[in-house]
C-alpha cells in the first residue's frame, strides 16, 4: 500500500470511529449504569452477596435481606431511566435519590428521597400508593407539589395510576435539578416535589422482600448548579458492612452461644446471660487502626454490650444500660442508638448519638491487630456494624 492509500485508510477508520462514538454519544448524552455482567460502579452497602447478582442481563435483586445497594459516585443534576418488573404480586421496593453513604441509624435504608416501586396488588392506603409515590426518608426534606394530602405527611401522591402489575415491565424516568424532583411513569408525569434536602448524593436500590427485576439503567447529568453544604449527603467514608443479613458468615462463634444469635434480616438479635458461658460473637478478621458503627437498641431485661475491639479489654467499651452518667447519652429502651468511634495507634476515641463520649482515650499494651468482639447481656437487637480503614 503506499503512502497516501495509507492514509485515506487512515482517515476512513478515523471517520468510522468519529461515528461509532458519535452513535454512542447521541442519546441525549445518557449512559448505562450497568455493564450488563457486573455490579461495577455499585457498592453493596448492607447486603449479602447473593442479594443482588446480573443475570442474562438484567439486575436481579433477591429482596432479601433488606437493605441496598449504591451507585459508587455521587449526583446532583440529573435525569435517570430506569425499567423495573416485580416477579411476584404485592413485592415492595424502591429507588433512592441523594442518599448518604451508608444506612440511618436503626434503620436498613438510607436517609434520602425515596421513589417508591411497589407491585400492584400491594394495595394503596391513607399514608401511601402503589404507583410512584415521591418522600423524603430518615431525616431528609421534601415539598410534595402534588397529591391527596400529601403536604401535610411530606409524601408527593402521583395524579395517575400507571405502573403495570407483576410481571410486566415498568418504565421510570425521574428528573432531579436543584433540589427538584419529578417521576414519569411508563412516559407520563405523575408526581413532583421540590425544595429536597439532601440535593446531592448516592442512587440507591432497595431490596424489600420482593424479587425485582432492574433493566436499561441510564443516567444523563445536567449541569451543576450551586448547593449548600447542608444539602450535600455524607460522602463516601470507606464503611464496609460486617453483617450480610442472612447469616453469620465472618464470624466465629462458642458452642455455648449457639441459639443465643439469630439472624433476623437487618437486625441480628442476641437473647441470653453471658455469665451462662462464653455467648460473645467475634470476627473471623483482625483489624488495625479502624473507625466503627454498629447500633443497638435494649430491651426491657438488658443489662449492658461489652464491645472489645482488637480482641483486647484494654480497648473495651463498656455500654451499662441502666447507668446515669450514659443514660443522658442514650436513647429509652425499645430505640435505637449508634455507637461510633475510631481506635488508632493506642488511642480511643467514641461517641453515642453524635454525643462525645470518649475523646483520645490512651491504651496500654493494645496489640497492632485484633478481631471485633460483642458480648451483651440481656436481650440486645444489633443493627449497620460497619468498619472502615483509617489513613495511616
Amino acid at each position: 500500500m503506499g503512502i497516501r492509500a495509507w492514509w485515506l485508510a487512515v482517515i476512513v477508520v478515523g471517520l468510522v470511529n468519529s461515528a461509532s462514538q458519535a452513535q454512542t454519544t447521541s442519546e441525549d448524552g445518557f449512559r448505562s449504569l450497568l455493564d450488563g455482567k457486573s455490579l461495577s460502579g455499585w457498592v453493596q452497602v448492607n447486603t449479602a452477596p447473593s442479594t443482588w447478582s446480573m443475570q442474562d442481563g438484567l439486575l436481579v435483586c433477591s429482596g432479601k435481606p433488606i437493605g441496598e445497594i449504591r451507585t459508587e459516585k455521587m449526583y446532583q443534576n440529573f435525569i435517570m431511566e430506569i425499567e423495573w418488573r416485580h416477579m411476584l404480586p404485592k413485592g415492595n421496593a424502591g429507588i433512592f435519590i441523594w442518599a448518604d453513604d451508608i444506612t440511618a441509624r436503626g434503620q436498613p435504608f438510607h436517609r434520602g428521597i425515596e421513589v417508591q416501586v411497589l407491585e400492584n396488588a400491594y394495595g394503596d392506603g391513607q399514608g401511601h400508593t402503589t404507583h410512584g409515590d415521591i418522600f423524603p426518608i430518615h431525616g431528609a426534606t421534601m415539598v410534595p407539589i402534588n397529591g391527596r394530602g400529601g403536604a401535610r405527611s411530606g409524601r408527593a401522591f402521583p395524579t395517575d395510576k400507571r405502573s403495570k402489575p407483576s410481571p410486566e415491565w415498568n418504565h421510570y424516568r425521574i428528573d432531579c435539578n436543584d433540589g427538584d424532583i419529578s417521576l414519569a411513569v411508563n412516559g407520563q408525569q405523575v408526581t413532583r416535589g421540590k425544595e429536597c434536602s439532601p440535593r446531592k448524593g448516592y442512587i440507591c436500590l432497595e431490596s424489600e422482600g420482593g424479587v425485582v427485576h432492574y433493566r436499561n439503567i441510564r443516567i444523563k447529568e445536567l449541569p451543576d448548579t450551586p448547593v449548600a453544604p447542608e444539602h450535600v449527603a455524607i460522602s463516601n467514608r470507606g464503611y464496609r458492612s460486617l453483617y450480610t443479613g442472612v447469616d453469620l458468615s465472618g464470624w466465629k462463634l462458642s458452642d455455648s452461644a449457639t441459639g443465643a444469635w439469630s439472624p433476623r434480616d437487618w437486625v441480628l438479635k442476641f437473647e441470653g446471660n453471658s455469665a451462662t458461658g462464653d455467648r460473645a460473637l467475634t470476627t473471623e478478621e483482625s483489624f488495625g487502626d479502624v473507625g466503627f458503627i454498629i447500633d443497638f437498641r435494649f430491651a426491657k431485661d438488658s443489662r449492658h454490650l461489652n464491645i472489645a475491639l482488637r480482641g483486647s479489654v484494654t480497648a473495651a467499651l463498656h455500654i451499662e444500660a441502666d447507668s446515669p452518667e450514659i443514660a443522658k447519652l442514650l436513647t429509652a429502651r425499645g430505640q435505637w442508638n449508634r455507637l461510633e468511634g475510631t481506635v488508632r495507634g493506642n488511642s480511643l476515641t467514641a461517641s453515642l448519638n453524635g454525643q462525645a463520649w470518649i475523646t483520645s482515650r490512651p491504651l496500654e499494651n493494645l496489640p497492632s491487630q485484633g478481631t471485633l468482639r460483642i458480648e451483651p447481656e440481656g436481650t440486645i437487637d444489633l443493627a449497620n456494624i460497619y468498619v472502615r480503614q483509617l489513613a495511616p
